[in-house]
């Protein structure tokens, strides 16, 4: 069988998730799929799940090693795949049963070399589902790249919510940086995905459940926040490569990098926070000190905010409460109901679920 779709799910300590998540896969309608299940060095049960999945479905290829991180356990798996497109599941995450035909068909019709897809946050204990209401109607199925949009750079890595094009991630090598840990490894794969992608098609259906409530995934220790600084250091080496690229996009990455660092400060523990701080504070002092922002870095960043940062980061903590009040009101508000267009038609989600 020709793999339409080759599968990577990386695995974990997840045996608590694993058999959901494989199950959702094995059973979608688009059956042409190559599963690759890498196992990195799981000291639960998580390895016997997959062997015995894979006993009872061909389609699934269970690769074991020793634990060596996120990032090298998904080139793995990108490195073995097949399949003309090439699709990601985090095995703590779970997928309707259509998502790959549907992604696959719109990858297809269009020759996308991305097709990528809303996602519901997800919450076990209540059996919960958000729309996450990303990615908007008005930009759905509509072919075009960042150069056309700045706005694909700006939405949520998500890497396990699109199929990609094998042929295009092989022609750019482009694949995840292998910093130990298994924090922010997505968000370097993505920029160089959407920077160098020439046909993304997107949609604002919503496929992939990513779970909220897994306690191991938290970013908690002081070692891990420093992930994400990895992370936009190797997107300035990519910049560095592409100068043409870099003309267009350095302003998109700072501002993604500050909306990065400042996801990082507030979700890392208190005591960690100001060593954080004072990083975050000194390269966007140096940025802006040499003219680097101006008025595009600043229609998406609170100058106000910003100034706080760069000029008294010892005061930043206070804002970053207010911050953080705001996100939580917007959550709230977003989980509850919210609006919007397509097709030119009104849609209404509430509580997580299209109603009209």
């Amino acid at each position: 069988m020709n793999a339409k779709i080759s599968v990577i799910i990386p695995v974990y300590n997840v045996e608590k998730y694993l058999k959901e998540c494989l199950e959702s896969v094995l059973n979608q309608t688009l059956e042409e799929l190559e599963i690759i299940c890498v196992n990195d060095g799981s000291t639960d049960s998580s390895l016997n799940i997959l062997n015995d999945y894979a006993l009872k479905d061909k389609r699934i290829i269970v690769i074991n090693k020793q634990n060596s991180g996120y990032g090298h356990t998904m080139n793995t798996g990108l490195n073995t795949a097949s399949g003309k497109y090439i699709g990601i599941i985090e095995s703590d995450d779970f997928a309707a049963k259509n998502m790959f035909e549907d992604l696959y068909k719109l990858a297809q019709e269009h020759d996308a070399d991305v097709a990528k897809g809303d996602w519901y946050n997800y919450w076990s204990d209540k059996k919960f589902a958000a729309k996450s209401n990303r990615i908007s109607a008005a930009k759905a199925l509509k072919v075009t790249n960042s150069k056309e949009d700045k706005g694909l750079l700006r939405i949520n890595p998500s890497v396990w919510s699109a199929i990609y094009k094998r042929e295009f991630l092989n022609k750019y090598n482009i694949r995840f940086l292998e910093t130990p840990g298994a924090s922010y490894q997505d968000i370097a794969f993505s920029f160089k995905v959407f920077t160098l992608a020439e046909r993304v098609i997107l949609t604002d259906k919503a496929y992939l459940y990513y779970r909220q409530d897994n306690i191991n995934s938290s970013v908690k220790s002081k070692n891990k926040v420093y992930c994400v600084c990895d992370e936009y250091s190797e997107i300035d080496k990519f910049l560095d490569k592409y100068p043409d690229l870099k003309s267009e996009f350095k302003v998109q990455e700072e501002i993604n990098r500050y909306t990065g660092y400042l996801s990082s400060v507030l979700r890392i523990d208190d005591n960690v926070k100001p060593e954080f701080i004072k990083i975050f504070s000194e390269h966007f002092k140096a940025e802006y000190d040499a003219g680097l922002l101006g008025n595009e870095f600043f229609s998406k960043i609170s100058k106000k905010d910003f100034m706080t940062l760069i000029n008294k980061p010892e005061k930043y903590i206070e804002t970053l409460k207010i911050i953080e009040l705001k996100r939580k009101f917007n959550r709230l508000r977003k989980n509850f109901v919210s609006v919007h267009f397509r097709n030119g038609k009104l849609n209404m989600t509430l509580l997580g679920k299209e109603v009209i």
